[in-house]
């Protein structure tokens, strides 16, 4: 649905499209009756024999911030574009001027309350960098400290916003205008590409994601985060610690001052799989200009706008498809893809297993040490994508993720293999998920959840008797369909009972040996063979409940 306070901005969306040959858009939207647009217009396709990745570009550069942003968010979501287009995207730069000073000044004292000349000693007025959203100008403060200050551009955030909702509109009318828009899932698409744009607009979110990142890297000497001053920051101000340093594009710089790029590389490396497997949040932007060497030789990184996020299941699962990827597993990887997308009813799962052995038989002849994380789990992305399978964002983010840091690394140390460093983590990432603390974890939380459904069951059941008794849910079941029901009941009962007297003992089990271990003897309490009686009562119990079972002809 069109909004009328947005039709202006919806006729220069239309027109754009049309002028990069996507008319047949326009006509299928049905934005053509309602812009009062010519159809001459619509139906004129003038796109000079460009491909599809090339016009979607175009378009998006001539729309402005909000879908370059979108553009360069897609570019990382191999799992759901052809690769075509990706590359296409991955072009996008943000070509926007810098604003004036008067209203960087403008800004700051607006953000923060106070003069310019009440926050810093010194202040640039030509900015170090200008982008879509803001410009980054460098001070110092009255401390004496030299700081870099991220100012966000003016209007930025309600031209984004209306540009979402647009975007928005626009998706929700595709998917119920064409077929390919409800199997892509573009609604849903959009909404994910709104969150993290929108997330961006907030600086205080960027400040919290450096500080996070801080916390984590602690202990590593070698690595160096800038400060935030969070009381000269805001929603649209930023100010951190300016960090001098040589970029990693600068090579020639850097051998000038004696830096090892091999070692470089090797810290590098370590610290992203390190913020990536074991801290499960990572810096997802390491492009050469957002990592510097410092000085005294530590590692800096910049700009946290862009991060990503792996949950404790994901990691596992992720270390299961890396180890699985290294042994050229084909089971291996489908469990491991299928476990971590969502998997539709009509997917094919022979087919997804063809596909991954395909992908296999791409890698097989290739040197271990040569092998491309970031390429392999993109490849693996599409054929997900083939399939319609939908890959959480965060894993697809991680892949553009590997892939930049790769690039960077390959750079630095052509020699240099990922891979190989990449190997320890996600053995250790597996053998954490079989650790004893963590299945003692899974353990509880599982008795817990059983017991917690046990003490809800009885005000569940008086729930569903007031619905029936009030009228509001009404069953007619005959007496074969009560015979059938009660047996299933009985079944559901037994295989219950079954699971809390076995796992009980489980528990009981584990503590017993845990008590014993602490002893001289370890099979041995108050000079009692506890270990070897309970196995014998626990083996005992789970064969009469077997019997007993087994012997009713409901389990």
């Amino acid at each position: 649905m069109v909004r009328i306070r947005h039709a202006g901005r919806y006729r220069t969306i239309a027109m754009a499209l049309m002028r990069h040959g996507f008319g047949y858009m326009v006509e299928e939207l049905g934005l053509y009756r309602v812009l009062s647009l010519p159809r001459r217009l619509v139906t004129q396709e003038e796109h000079s024999g460009r491909s599809l990745g090339e016009r979607i570009r175009l378009v998006l550069e001539d729309l402005g911030p909000t879908f370059v942003k979108l553009g360069q968010l897609a570019s990382t979501r191999s799992d759901l574009l052809p690769e075509p287009i990706i590359q296409e995207l991955v072009k996008l730069q943000d070509h926007v001027p810098p604003f004036p000073p008067d209203t960087a000044r403008h800004i700051l004292e607006q953000e923060l309350g106070l003069t310019l000349e009440e926050v810093f000693e010194s202040f640039e007025a030509d900015p170090l960098a200008a982008a879509s959203i803001g410009q980054v100008h460098r001070g110092v403060l009255h401390g004496g400290q030299a700081v870099a200050i991220k100012i966000q551009r003016p209007g930025v955030t309600r031209i984004m916003t209306r540009d979402l909702e647009i975007l928005r509109d626009l998706a929700a009318l595709a998917e119920r205008r064409m077929a390919w828009a409800r199997q892509y899932g573009i609604y849903r698409m959009t909404e994910e590409f709104s969150r993290s744009l929108l997330s961006e607009l907030d600086y205080t979110q960027e400040g919290r994601n450096a500080e996070r990142i801080a916390q984590q890297l602690a202990d590593n000497k070698s690595v160096y985060i800038p400060a935030i001053y969070w009381e000269y920051s805001s929603s649209r101000v930023l100010t951190m610690e300016y960090v001098q340093g040589i970029t990693l594009n600068r090579r020639e710089a850097l051998l000038s001052q004696g830096i090892s790029l091999k070692d470089t590389a090797e810290r590098l490396v370590d610290m992203m799989l390190r913020q990536i497997f074991i801290d499960g949040f990572f810096h997802a932007d390491p492009h050469p200009g957002n990592v510097m060497v410092t000085r005294e030789g530590k590692i800096a990184l910049i700009d946290f706008g862009m991060v990503g996020r792996l949950n404790e299941e994901t990691k596992d699962h992720l270390s299961s498809l890396i180890i699985a990827l290294m042994r050229r597993n084909t089971d291996a990887m489908v469990r491991a893809i299928l476990r971590l997308g969502v998997v539709p009813e009509e997917a094919n799962r022979s087919e997804i297993y063809e596909d991954v052995d395909r992908l296999r038989e791409d890698y097989y002849d290739v040197p271990f040490s040569q092998v491309s994380i970031g390429r392999a789990l993109n490849d693996l992305f599409a054929v997900a994508q083939r399939h319609h399978l939908v890959v959480p964002a965060e894993l697809t983010l991680l892949g553009k993720t590997m892939l930049t840091l790769e690039g960077v690394v390959t750079d630095l140390d052509p020699g240099f293999s990922i891979i190989q460093m990449a190997e320890p983590f996600g053995r250790k990432l597996v053998k954490q998920r079989f650790s004893g603390g963590r299945l003692q974890r899974k353990l509880v939380g599982g008795v817990a959840e059983i017991a917690e459904s046990l003490i809800e069951l009885p005000g569940q059941a008086r729930q569903l008797s007031e619905l029936i008794g009030k009228g509001k849910l009404k069953v007619e079941v005959g007496v074969p369909e009560v015979q059938n029901l009660l047996r299933k009941l009985d079944r559901i009962g037994n295989r219950l009972s079954f699971s809390i007297v076995l796992l009980s003992f489980s528990i009981i089990m584990v503590g017993l040996i845990i008590g014993s271990s602490l002893r001289r003897d370890p099979s041995m309490i108050w000079n009692f063979p506890t270990v070897e009686i309970g196995s014998v009562i626990a083996l005992l119990m789970f064969l009469w409940l077997l019997y007993s079972i087994f012997k009713s002809g409901r389990f």
